[in-house]
């Protein structure tokens, strides 16, 4: 079992920033990926990015490549997703998730993770 706890979300306007935090705890050592999805209201879950937690794969959706950043820290547990140049069409509750195997290119499948936080709310006023 693992444990996600997200948050650092909130309101900020656009072309703001914001950093979002990932802890993890439970059997961290078993885990192979970590992503961020997010969720407008009417919308399905979509991919944002997600991390290797055993080596340095990136991989990003094209709609925040150049202004989102993940990185981690595999001391502390913790994945970090740095949000730059936001904007309103980025507003959503943003979840991370943890995946217990290589997902290979089915990192964007939202069904492929098996642990989620609770989500953390991120609004962008125009």
């Amino acid at each position: 079992q693992v444990q996600l706890v997200d948050s650092g979300g909130g309101l900020v306007q656009s072309g703001g920033s914001l950093r979002l935090s990932c802890a993890a705890s439970g059997r961290t050592f078993s885990m192979y990926e970590m992503g961020w999805f997010r969720q407008a209201p009417g919308n399905e879950r979509e991919f944002v990015v997600a991390i290797s937690w055993r080596g340095s794969s990136t991989y990003y959706a094209a709609s925040v490549e150049g202004r989102f950043t993940i990185s981690r820290d595999v001391a502390k547990n913790t994945v970090y997703l740095q949000m730059n140049s936001l904007k309103p069409e980025d507003t959503a509750v943003y979840y991370c998730a943890a995946a217990m195997k290589d997902l290979g290119d089915r990192y964007y499948y939202p069904n492929e993770y098996g642990y989620w936080g609770q989500g953390t709310q991120v609004t962008v006023s125009s």
